[in-house]
Protein backbone atom coordinates (compact mmCIF):
# COMPACT_ATOMS: atom_id res chain seq x y z
CA UNK A 1 0.00 0.00 0.00
CA UNK A 2 1.13 3.54 -0.72
CA UNK A 3 2.48 5.43 2.55
CA UNK A 4 0.54 8.61 1.96
CA UNK A 5 1.26 9.90 5.69
CA UNK A 6 2.79 13.36 4.70
CA UNK A 7 0.14 14.20 2.21
CA UNK A 8 -2.08 17.04 3.04
CA UNK A 9 -5.46 16.33 3.75
CA UNK A 10 -7.56 18.18 0.98
CA UNK A 11 -10.46 17.89 -0.73
CA UNK A 12 -10.89 15.32 -3.14
CA UNK A 13 -13.78 14.55 -5.42
CA UNK A 14 -14.36 12.06 -8.44
CA UNK A 15 -17.42 11.32 -10.83
CA UNK A 16 -17.95 7.98 -12.21
CA UNK A 17 -20.16 6.86 -15.37
CA UNK A 18 -21.68 3.62 -16.38
CA UNK A 19 -24.25 2.29 -18.74
CA UNK A 20 -26.74 -0.26 -19.15
CA UNK A 21 -28.42 -1.38 -22.08
CA UNK A 22 -31.43 -3.71 -22.15
CA UNK A 23 -34.09 -4.32 -24.13
CA UNK A 24 -37.19 -2.08 -24.52
CA UNK A 25 -39.38 -4.24 -22.49
CA UNK A 26 -36.69 -4.54 -19.89
CA UNK A 27 -36.14 -0.24 -19.92
CA UNK A 28 -40.06 0.44 -20.11
CA UNK A 29 -40.81 -2.16 -16.95
CA UNK A 30 -38.09 0.03 -14.91
CA UNK A 31 -39.68 3.20 -15.26
CA UNK A 32 -43.02 2.07 -15.03
CA UNK A 33 -42.51 0.00 -11.47
CA UNK A 34 -43.04 -3.17 -12.60
CA UNK A 35 -40.38 -5.59 -12.03
CA UNK A 36 -41.27 -8.22 -9.68
CA UNK A 37 -37.99 -7.50 -7.37
CA UNK A 38 -39.27 -4.02 -6.52
CA UNK A 39 -37.90 -0.33 -7.15
CA UNK A 40 -34.29 -1.09 -9.48
CA UNK A 41 -33.14 2.30 -9.23
CA UNK A 42 -34.03 3.23 -5.91
CA UNK A 43 -32.35 0.00 -4.26
CA UNK A 44 -29.22 0.47 -7.08
CA UNK A 45 -28.95 3.55 -5.65
CA UNK A 46 -28.49 1.90 -2.52
CA UNK A 47 -26.38 -0.41 -3.40
CA UNK A 48 -24.09 1.84 -5.48
CA UNK A 49 -23.89 3.78 -2.01
CA UNK A 50 -22.96 1.10 -0.20
CA UNK A 51 -20.63 -0.43 -2.60
CA UNK A 52 -17.99 2.96 -2.94
CA UNK A 53 -18.19 3.06 1.31
CA UNK A 54 -17.15 -1.11 0.94
CA UNK A 55 -14.24 -0.47 -2.14
CA UNK A 56 -11.17 -0.83 0.56
CA UNK A 57 -12.53 -4.30 1.13
CA UNK A 58 -12.60 -5.09 -1.99
CA UNK A 59 -9.66 -3.50 -3.92
CA UNK A 60 -6.19 -4.64 -2.58
CA UNK A 61 -4.35 -2.59 -1.09
CA UNK A 62 -7.02 0.43 -2.03
CA UNK A 63 -6.91 3.15 1.39
CA UNK A 64 -9.70 3.04 3.86
CA UNK A 65 -11.78 6.53 3.36
CA UNK A 66 -13.95 8.54 5.17
CA UNK A 67 -16.66 9.37 2.71
CA UNK A 68 -18.10 12.74 2.88
CA UNK A 69 -20.40 12.19 0.25
CA UNK A 70 -21.77 9.36 -2.29
CA UNK A 71 -24.01 10.01 -4.28
CA UNK A 72 -26.11 8.07 -7.56
CA UNK A 73 -27.71 9.69 -10.43
CA UNK A 74 -29.55 7.68 -13.23
CA UNK A 75 -30.41 8.94 -16.64
CA UNK A 76 -32.72 7.42 -19.38
CA UNK A 77 -31.18 7.62 -22.67
CA UNK A 78 -33.53 8.61 -25.37
CA UNK A 79 -33.23 4.88 -26.90
CA UNK A 80 -35.67 4.05 -24.60
CA UNK A 81 -32.78 0.45 -23.49
CA UNK A 82 -29.89 2.28 -21.86
CA UNK A 83 -29.52 4.15 -18.45
CA UNK A 84 -26.29 6.03 -17.77
CA UNK A 85 -25.59 6.14 -13.71
CA UNK A 86 -23.15 8.26 -12.40
CA UNK A 87 -21.78 8.00 -8.57
CA UNK A 88 -20.02 11.23 -7.09
CA UNK A 89 -17.66 10.26 -4.23
CA UNK A 90 -16.02 12.82 -2.06
CA UNK A 91 -13.96 12.99 1.14
CA UNK A 92 -11.14 15.55 2.41
CA UNK A 93 -8.37 13.61 3.04
CA UNK A 94 -4.60 12.54 1.34
CA UNK A 95 -5.67 10.21 -1.25
CA UNK A 96 -8.27 10.46 -4.20
CA UNK A 97 -11.31 8.69 -4.54
CA UNK A 98 -11.67 7.55 -7.94
CA UNK A 99 -11.94 3.42 -6.76
CA UNK A 100 -14.90 4.23 -4.98
CA UNK A 101 -16.47 6.53 -7.25
CA UNK A 102 -15.84 3.58 -9.96
CA UNK A 103 -17.10 0.40 -7.35
CA UNK A 104 -20.29 2.73 -6.85
CA UNK A 105 -20.86 3.19 -10.53
CA UNK A 106 -20.30 -0.64 -10.98
CA UNK A 107 -22.31 -1.64 -7.83
CA UNK A 108 -25.63 0.21 -9.02
CA UNK A 109 -24.95 -1.15 -12.51
CA UNK A 110 -25.01 -4.57 -11.00
CA UNK A 111 -27.88 -4.53 -9.32
CA UNK A 112 -29.78 -3.39 -12.09
CA UNK A 113 -29.17 -6.54 -14.26
CA UNK A 114 -30.05 -8.84 -10.72
CA UNK A 115 -33.14 -7.09 -10.57
CA UNK A 116 -34.04 -7.48 -14.04
CA UNK A 117 -32.21 -10.87 -15.02
CA UNK A 118 -35.69 -12.71 -14.82
CA UNK A 119 -36.69 -10.05 -17.84
CA UNK A 120 -33.59 -9.78 -19.62
CA UNK A 121 -30.61 -12.03 -19.38
CA UNK A 122 -28.90 -10.26 -22.38
CA UNK A 123 -28.29 -6.93 -20.64
CA UNK A 124 -24.89 -5.31 -21.39
CA UNK A 125 -22.81 -3.09 -19.20
CA UNK A 126 -20.12 -1.16 -20.23
CA UNK A 127 -18.89 2.94 -20.87
CA UNK A 128 -17.39 2.40 -17.02
CA UNK A 129 -15.32 5.31 -16.97
CA UNK A 130 -13.63 8.09 -14.28
CA UNK A 131 -14.99 11.50 -15.57
CA UNK A 132 -13.77 13.83 -13.47
CA UNK A 133 -11.39 14.15 -10.26
CA UNK A 134 -10.06 17.00 -7.99
CA UNK A 135 -8.14 17.86 -5.49
CA UNK A 136 -4.77 16.69 -3.95
CA UNK A 137 -0.89 17.69 -5.53
CA UNK A 138 -2.69 16.93 -9.14
CA UNK A 139 -5.77 19.18 -8.83
CA UNK A 140 -8.36 18.95 -11.69
CA UNK A 141 -8.47 16.14 -14.20
CA UNK A 142 -11.43 15.80 -16.32
CA UNK A 143 -11.92 12.61 -19.13
CA UNK A 144 -11.54 14.16 -22.58
CA UNK A 145 -14.56 13.60 -24.84
CA UNK A 146 -12.72 11.55 -27.48
CA UNK A 147 -12.30 8.20 -24.74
Amino acid sequence: MVDVGEKPDTKREAVARGEITMSEECFRRIYSGDITKGDVLGTARIAGIMGAKKTSELIPLCHIIGLTKVSIDFEPKNDGRTITAYCTAATVGKTGVEMEALTGVMTALLTVYDMCKAVDKGMKIGEVRLLKKSGGKSGLWEASSEG
